[in-house]
């Protein structure tokens, strides 16, 4: 596997390029990610987003129609790519497959888990690929998501949090913001963040 990652956009939001055996996943092409993906794939398979804020899923029509690829996004927050609720402007794109709670799929031979987190976002995941998490908004490196947005959930925060300290592999995780980390350091860093939800 070799991943390559980008801080794209006035948030800085990471978009990843995965690449496995000649073929790239590309996970949450945000805002201004639109060239350097074309840049950096050579055979692009889809499109996966962790949950449905713009800055994350700004560039996913103009990456569908560039590559004639499918779109995976979490059915909870497939209003947010289609209807754009924070009224940024944010070009409205159309899942191929809805991703309902927890689910694996087989890509071309590539297997993709998603892990349901809702808090964030209503259908925020986690995207799992070999040992790799790919966390989103849900964990970052030494902090977890805000919950304070419109169709976000402290209590929802709360429980995924709790679900996140029963994961036994240390797998390493690349977040939507911020550099990488991992399982075990995060469930760490859990009980502190239990203090504020």
């Amino acid at each position: 596997m070799e991943i390559k990652q980008k801080a794209c956009g006035a948030y800085g939001t990471n978009c990843y390029i995965v690449s496995i055996d000649g073929k790239d996943l590309i996970i949450d092409p945000g805002m201004d990610s639109y060239q350097w993906v074309i840049s950096k794939v050579k055979n692009p398979i889809a499109i996966l987003n962790t949950h449905g804020h713009f800055d994350h899923v700004w560039g996913n029509q103009a990456l569908v129609q560039e590559f004639s690829i499918p779109l995976y996004a979490p059915k909870d927050d497939i209003f947010m790519l289609e209807n754009d609720p924070f009224s940024q402007g944010t070009p409205a794109s159309h899942a191929d497959v809805i991703v309902e709670g927890n689910a694996t799929f087989d890509i071309q031979d590539i297997m993709v888990r998603f892990f349901h987190f809702p808090g964030h976002t209503p259908g925020c995941s986690a995207i799992l690929i070999e040992n790799k998490l790919f966390s989103g908004d849900f964990i970052f490196k030494n902090s977890i998501g805000r919950f304070d947005f419109p169709y976000s959930s402290a209590t929802l925060m709360r429980q995924s949090l709790e679900k996140f300290l029963k994961i036994e592999d240390d797998w390493g995780i690349f977040p939507g913001h911020g550099e990488s980390t991992s399982v075990r350091i995060e469930q760490k860093n859990i009980p502190y963040w239990f203090n504020y939800l």
